[in-house]
């Protein structure tokens, strides 16, 4: 334990992250499975939107999220422009926030904390700082 972190940061912290991601989990497993099959009937597979990010001390992880977009492409190939591809049911789920609900599995794994900053690209990472 570093003279700056207290007993809340080295020993509570972790464990209500655990206690807390467990519990939502159970009590809202019925919403999760709910969403996760409007997903998949209303945007087909695969239901979860995952992508790399980094964690505690620049350690790469898997952030799952509920999926938002369809994967309509143009002619050539290409996805078509996010705002193109994002659904009235997305919308719905970002702006409830239910598409971050399998973040809570993330949490229960240690790879996020309830409380604590959101982890951004992994394109970022360079412009870290000590701050």
């Amino acid at each position: 334990m570093t003279r700056k972190q207290g007993i809340y940061e080295s020993y509570l912290k972790r464990t209500l992250d655990v206690v807390l991601s467990f519990l939502a989990l159970i009590v809202l497993s019925p919403v999760i499975l709910i969403v996760a099959i409007l997903v998949r009937l209303k945007l087909g597979t695969p239901i979860f939107f995952t992508q790399e990010r980094p964690g505690k001390d620049e350690k790469i992880f898997k952030m799952y999220k509920f999926r938002t977009m369809t994967d309509e492409q143009d002619a050539n190939g290409h996805l078509l422009p996010d705002s193109v591809r994002l659904t009235s049911f997305g919308k719905f789920l970002r702006s409830t926030s239910l598409d971050e609900l399998p973040e809570l599995w993330n949490i229960l794994k240690g790879d996020m904390s309830i409380v604590g900053p959101r982890p951004l690209l992994v394109e970022y990472l360079p412009l870290y700082n000590a701050h």
